[in-house]
């Protein structure tokens, strides 16, 4: 038996999100979260998701020594608008034993029975806005930027504790120099031709940020409303996103697609900040963390493209190739090695499509479970 504890002070906060690093230290893929920012997504106050919802996080304890953690997680807003009594867990790691899996999910179980939920789903952390989903396929290589990473016996702990699939999610790599004169020419060919319709194509404007904000916001919730698991962004959640986006983001890999001054659709694609991140130390930014992270941004040569949304009324019209070539486009120019398009929705026949048109190959696959409780 375990010896589980509620996360209730900074110390056990801090031994929750150091966890991972020393469950994973042999493990080259593995890349650590920065200390001060899991800190205050974690930290009600911190973060806008504390304002209208509520979690609680728990350890595992084999003696004195950590062996798995779980959040519990109640997210009212996604509740409300999905008219559910689904509860939710995220933030899992655990030793390769089911006893301590079992513990950590009975646990989180019960805390989510307590206040009335009727099912749990995860991994979330927080929502499906947040890094979220177990990566089942494709352990070849260290995550991209706010993709989640595990090693492969997660699935079985999970599924052994009564958790089945919900929904996969997709991931889509491009090399450098696999891509053929047809799929470019493409791009350029549906953009001339949505200009007869007087939609036109453009990059972020970065002096006007949080005016574009506001408006890619709209799409944005908007674009995503039907998908599985999906719930808008607050005001305030998505100024916290964009706010350390616009830290990393490059405003030629931002697109913007626009009918007479109206945004219908937006492309946003970040370097692969995971590239330096690799090499922060228990994600610890002082006293050399910082120094390591912002020599080895500049040699970052990935790219994640991270969402691709377009509103109802215009989507069969072409704007996701084009803006997955007009990407690409860029990403040659630039001289960068891969790109990864992700997440997308196992059964998003449209934008799946589309990335495989421009030789898009799909090389890892992510999913969300989910049990009655």
């Amino acid at each position: 038996m375990r010896n589980i504890v509620a996360v209730n002070d900074k110390k056990k906060l801090a031994a929750f999100i150091d966890f991972p690093h020393d469950l994973h230290k042999n493990d080259p893929n593995y890349v650590p979260e920065l200390f001060i920012a899991q800190s205050d997504m974690l930290t009600p106050g911190k973060h806008p998701f504390h304002e209208h919802s509520t979690l609680q996080c728990f350890l595992a304890y084999d003696g004195d020594k950590v062996v798995g953690r779980i959040a519990a997680i109640q997210n009212n807003n996604h509740n409300k608008k999905n008219n559910t009594t689904e509860g939710h867990f995220g933030f899992f790691d655990c030793i390769n034993d089911q006893e301590t899996a079992n513990q950590l999910i009975e646990t989180a179980t019960k805390w989510l029975k307590e206040r009335n939920m009727t099912s749990m789903v995860g991994p979330l952390n927080f929502s499906t806005n947040d890094i979220c989903a177990l990566l089942v396929e494709g352990f070849d290589g260290p995550p991209v930027a706010m993709m989640p990473y595990n090693p492969p016996y997660y699935l079985q702990l999970l599924e052994d504790a009564g958790f089945a699939k919900m929904v996969d999610l997709r991931a889509y790599k491009f090399l450098a120099g696999e891509y053929n004169d047809r799929s470019l020419k493409l791009a350029e060919a549906i953009q001339e031709r949505l200009k007869r319709n007087n939609i036109i194509i453009r990059k972020i404007n970065m002096k006007d940020f949080w005016n574009e904000v506001v408006k890619v916001r709209e799409v944005y919730n908007a674009a995503w409303d039907h998908n599985t698991g999906f719930v808008p962004a607050t005001d305030k959640e998505f100024h916290y996103l964009a706010k350390d986006l616009k830290m990393i983001v490059d405003p030629d890999f931002v697109y913007i697609a626009e009918q007479e001054g109206k945004m219908v659709a937006i492309s946003l694609s970040v370097p692969d900040l995971n590239q330096a991140l690799i090499k922060v130390k228990r994600g610890r930014l002082f006293p050399w963390g910082l120094i390591r992270l912002l020599w080895y941004k500049r040699k970052i040569k990935g790219l994640r493209i991270m969402a691709l949304g377009v509103m109802d009324g215009y989507r069969k019209m072409g704007i996701e190739a084009c803006l997955y070539g007009l990407t690409i486009k860029t990403f040659q120019e630039k001289k960068f090695e891969y790109a990864e398009a992700s997440w997308t929705l196992e059964h998003n026949t449209m934008v799946n499509s589309a990335i495989e048109q421009i030789n898009g190959k799909l090389y890892r696959k992510y999913r969300i479970l989910e049990k009655s409780i």
